[in-house]
């Protein structure tokens, strides 16, 4: 049995992050407490995570319960070198673009189904069957761990190859089906894709690309594609990485039964777009046109228990927004900077800060994120994160206890 407690305390302003919708500056602290039980055998294994996160907000004078949820809750069996896993799980698929576990947030994210896995020296194969359900809505679904997916019914198949340390190959097929609200009506919609990755010395190099066809949870027809190069470089005291993500968009001139919006599926957007979140939900927070993210980060190990980060971004449209006027307007959205400090002072402790300033441009007044596109927008925060092992009975039955 392992127990964690983590606590994060945060302070926005001048843009919208749940659960503020409204009050500007906000600060609230979350805390994550969650228990994870684990049994195994030679042929079965078991996992529960129960969590439950508290709420500290300036709209309540005492604290107020978000969540009390299974995160996982499991079992995995195996089967003539196949591992079958059933029940509520973490995903975490490739470098978390499309599939993600999204550790950062109190709640997580999980999924419910069937994971078959068959695993080699130099392959590994993923196929998921996965559905959604009616969940109890008792708690806010800001801390839900599956309140978020939007599928009723979903295929994942996922498949690595690694050769050596220097290549390897990852590629994420998807079928998700999708119900429109206040309808019965489905819509099935594809994702294909892949990554390549190369390390030469100190250098690495990766190119990510996939493709989305069917149709949206509008009815409309896909054709929609994401495309990620990325250079990084290892230096003695520092690391660099250099690249840009392309979301693909809808054109004004596009017909309305057509959709060119790709959706980064269940993945991590501030891994990628930043900390702020201000683009995290496709199409919505870039109005259905799109975007384009220059990005450089640069971090600094100053040595085994403290490293600092900067991340660089600079947001566009891949086509242009409209405002009140039929006008079109600006594609660049603005730039945002990312610094960052993570400090383990020893085992099962973990401290991380950050402070983050959005400089919006006045294209942002026709995107729902920032409240007033002429001020500086800023996001912080303070976690600690404590853990350690409660429980271990194989210890104790080897000690005779």
């Amino acid at each position: 049995m392992n127990v964690e407690i983590r606590p994060r305390a945060e302070f926005t302003s001048n843009y919208i992050l749940p659960p503020n919708d409204s009050i500007d500056p906000y600060f609230y602290i979350t805390q994550r407490n969650r228990i994870s039980f684990q049994y195994s055998q030679e042929k079965w294994f078991m996992k529960s995570d129960v969590q439950e996160i508290h709420l500290w907000d300036q709209e309540n004078s005492t604290s107020k319960v978000g969540s009390v949820n299974f995160y996982q809750l499991f079992l995995e069996t195996k089967f003539r070198n196949v591992n079958f896993r059933l029940g509520r799980q973490s995903i975490l698929l490739d470098n978390g673009r499309l599939f993600s576990d999204a550790p950062w947030a109190q709640q997580s994210r999980a999924h419910e189904g069937i994971r078959i896995m068959k695993y080699s020296e130099h392959f590994s194969n993923d196929l998921f069957f996965l559905f959604t359900r009616n969940y109890n809505t008792s708690f806010e679904a800001t801390y839900s761990p599956v309140a978020s997916n939007k599928y009723k019914y979903m295929l994942v198949y996922n498949f690595s190859y690694h050769i050596n340390k220097n290549f390897s190959f990852n590629t994420i097929n998807t079928v998700d089906f999708l119900q429109r609200a206040n309808s019965e009506t489905l819509y099935a919609r594809a994702t294909t894709g892949g990554r390549i990755e190369f390390k030469n010395k100190q250098w690495y190099y990766t190119l990510n690309s996939y493709f989305q066809l069917g149709q949206n949870q509008k009815g409309q027809q896909l054709l929609a594609y994401y495309f990620q190069p990325e250079v990084k470089v290892s230096l003695e005291n520092s690391t660099w990485r250099f690249g840009a993500e392309f979301i693909s968009g809808t054109s004004s001139q596009l017909n309305a039964e057509n959709s060119r919006d790709f959706d980064v599926l269940y993945g991590v957007t501030w891994k990628f777009n930043g900390n702020m979140n201000v683009f995290t939900r496709f199409p919505a927070d870039v109005g259905g046109r799109g975007l384009v993210n220059p990005y450089l980060f640069a971090s600094f190990p100053l040595n085994t228990k403290l490293t600092l980060r900067s991340d660089f971004h600079l947001f566009y449209t891949q086509y242009p927004l409209i405002d009140d006027m039929n006008q079109e307007m600006s594609r660049f959205l603005g730039f945002e900077n990312d610094i960052s400090v993570k400090y383990v002072p020893v085992k099962g402790l973990e401290i991380n800060g950050a402070f983050s300033f959005y400089k919006s441009t006045d294209s942002m007044k026709n995107l729902p994120k920032v409240q007033n596109e002429n001020k500086l927008s800023f996001w912080s925060y303070l976690m600690v994160s404590y853990s350690f092992n409660a429980i271990n009975f194989r210890s104790l039955k080897n000690n005779k206890l």
